[in-house]
C-alpha cells in the first residue's frame, strides 16, 4: 500500500456521552454529543452489515462515508442515514483512506479483514475503532499495535463490556482483594448458532450480483462461494474467524484479563478439549472446555456451549464469589449475598471509567490519550482466545511465553500463530 495523507489534529473536545447497559443485541454505547459540524470527528464506516450497521448508528452524527463489498449493505446504510445525508459510499475501503475529510475509520468487517483495514488506516493517518475479536491470528495483533504506535494513532477495540459499570466494578473488587486470594475464574461462552441461522448445509454456488465475493475473500484462501460461509456465518470457519471462542471470548476472556491485571500479558499454559459438528457443516467447536493457567497460579476455566459455566464471568475467591454478566453483578461474601454491590468499597486500585465505548473512542481521538480498550489490550485478549483454539485444534497442552509471544516446544502449534495471506494482499 502507498503512504496516504496524515490526518490533521482535531481541535475540539467531546461534550458528552452515555452507556446503555442492556443485554446482548442491544448492548451498545450511544453517542449523545451535540458537536458542531466543524468540531465533529469525521468517521468512515467500513463494513456496514449486522454489527457494522449497529456501530454506524452509534456514531451516526459523525459518519461521512460508508463502505461495503455488498451493495445491499450499502443501500441499507444509506437508507438508515436518511435522505439528505452527505455520506459517500464506496466498495473498496482503500479509496476512503486518502480522503482529507475522513478523520477516523470504524471497521466492522469479518475478522479476516481486521488487521489489513486497521493497519492501512493507521498508515493513512486515520484513527480506528476495530470490532472484536481484533485479529484472526496472533501475529496480526502485534503488527496492528506496531502500526498504531508507529503512526501515533488511537485504536479502540470493540470489546464494549469494558465500558459497562458492572464489569468495571467486578474487576475493581477483584483487583483490590474483596474476595481475598483469588482461586479460580469461570467463563461461560454460548454454543454456535450456525444451525439455527443456516438450518442445513447447501452446495457451493454463484455469488449474488450484489456481493463482490473476491473482495469479500480478500486475504483468505480462494474457494467457491457458499451462502452458508459468508456474512454472519463466516465466524464458524477457520479461514475467517474462530467461532464463539473469539466472538464471545473477546468479551468475557477480556474481562478475566482485566481483573487479573494481565492487559499486557497472558496465561502460561493452555489446554482444552472440544466437540465438532458431526456432519462438518461448520468447522469451529460445538462445545469446548479449556483451562488457562497464569504465572500466579490462577486458573481460568472456560466452557463453550450448553451445560458449561454460567454465561458471563464468575470470580471465585477465599471469601466468596463475584458473578458478572451484561447488565448485572452478583456478589456473595462470607456466605451472604450483598444487597447492593455498588455500595461496596473498592479500594485504592481504580480502573478506567468510560462514558460509553464509542464516545470514549471519539473523546480519545481529541485528547490523544489511549482508549479503554486500546489496540494492545485487544491484541492480548484476542491472543487468549486464539491460544484456546490452538490447544483444541492440536489436542495438546500449550506452553506460552507471554513476553516473547511465542509457543514453546511445539512447532506445529506455533505455526497456527500466523496465517499466509492470499496474494496480492500483504500486511505491513
Amino acid at each position: 500500500m502507498t503512504q496516504f495523507h496524515r490526518r490533521s489534529v482535531l481541535r475540539a473536545s467531546l461534550t458528552g456521552g452515555t452507556f446503555l447497559a442492556l443485554p446482548a443485541l442491544t448492548y451498545r454505547s450511544a453517542l449523545l454529543a451535540q458537536d458542531k459540524p466543524s468540531e465533529t470527528v469525521r468517521v468512515a464506516c467500513v463494513g456496514v452489515g449486522g454489527q457494522g450497521l449497529a456501530n454506524m448508528k452509534a456514531v451516526r452524527k459523525n459518519v461521512v462515508a460508508v463502505c461495503d463489498v455488498d451493495s445491499t449493505h450499502l443501500e441499507a446504510a444509506a437508507k438508515e442515514m436518511g435522505k439528505g445525508a452527505q455520506v459517500a459510499t464506496e466498495s473498496d475501503y482503500r479509496k476512503l483512506l486518502d480522503k482529507k475529510d475522513v478523520d477516523a475509520v470504524l471497521c466492522s468487517t469479518p475478522d479476516h479483514w481486521h488487521a489489513l483495514v486497521t493497519a492501512d488506516a493507521c498508515k493513512a493517518g486515520k484513527d480506528v475503532y476495530c470490532e472484536k475479536p481484533l485479529t484472526l491470528v496472533v501475529a496480526e495483533g502485534r503488527a496492528m499495535v506496531k502500526a498504531a504506535r508507529d503512526h501515533k494513532r488511537i485504536v479502540q477495540t470493540g470489546s464494549q463490556q469494558r465500558s459497562g459499570k458492572e464489569f468495571r466494578l467486578a474487576c475493581e473488587l477483584v483487583r483490590n482483594g474483596a474476595l481475598g486470594k483469588l482461586q479460580e475464574v469461570k467463563v461461560g461462552l454460548p454454543g454456535p448458532n450456525w444451525v439455527s441461522r443456516a438450518k442445513k448445509a447447501v452446495p457451493d454456488g454463484t455469488p449474488p450480483a450484489a456481493l463482490d465475493y473476491n473482495r469479500w475473500l480478500g486475504p483468505a484462501p480462494e474457494r467457491p462461494f457458499n451462502a452458508n460461509r459468508v456474512h454472519y456465518l463466516f465466524r464458524f470457519f477457520w479461514d475467517y474467524s474462530g467461532g464463539q471462542q473469539t466472538n464471545f471470548g473477546a468479551h468475557d476472556l477480556d474481562i478475566a484479563q482485566w481483573a487479573l491485571g494481565m492487559d499486557d500479558s497472558g496465561p502460561t499454559t493452555i489446554e482444552g478439549t472440544a466437540t465438532f459438528n458431526k456432519d462438518k457443516w461448520f468447522e469451529t467447536p460445538e462445545s469446548a472446555s479449556q483451562v488457562f493457567t497464569y504465572a500466579n497460579g490462577v486458573k481460568v476455566h472456560c466452557t463453550l456451549g450448553a451445560g458449561g459455566n454460567p454465561g458471563g464471568v464468575t470470580f471465585v475467591g477465599e471469601k466468596g464469589t463475584i458473578y458478572v454478566k451484561r447488565g448485572s453483578i452478583t456478589v456473595t461474601l462470607n456466605g451472604e449475598k450483598v444487597a447492593d454491590p455498588y455500595k461496596l468499597p473498592t479500594g485504592d486500585v481504580k480502573l478506567y471509567v468510560s462514558k460509553g465505548h464509542h464516545a470514549d473512542w471519539l473523546e480519545c481521538i481529541k485528547t490523544r490519550k489511549l482508549p479503554i480498550c486500546d489496540v494492545e489490550i485487544g491484541h492480548r485478549s484476542a491472543t487468549v482466545c486464539h491460544l484456546g483454539n490452538i490447544a483444541i485444534r492440536t489436542g495438546r497442552k500449550i506452553s506460552w511465553d507471554p513476553k516473547a509471544e511465542t509457543i514453546l516446544g511445539d512447532k506445529e502449534a506455533a505455526a497456527l500463530l500466523t496465517k499466509e495471506y492470499r496474494k496480492p494482499w500483504a500486511l505491513g
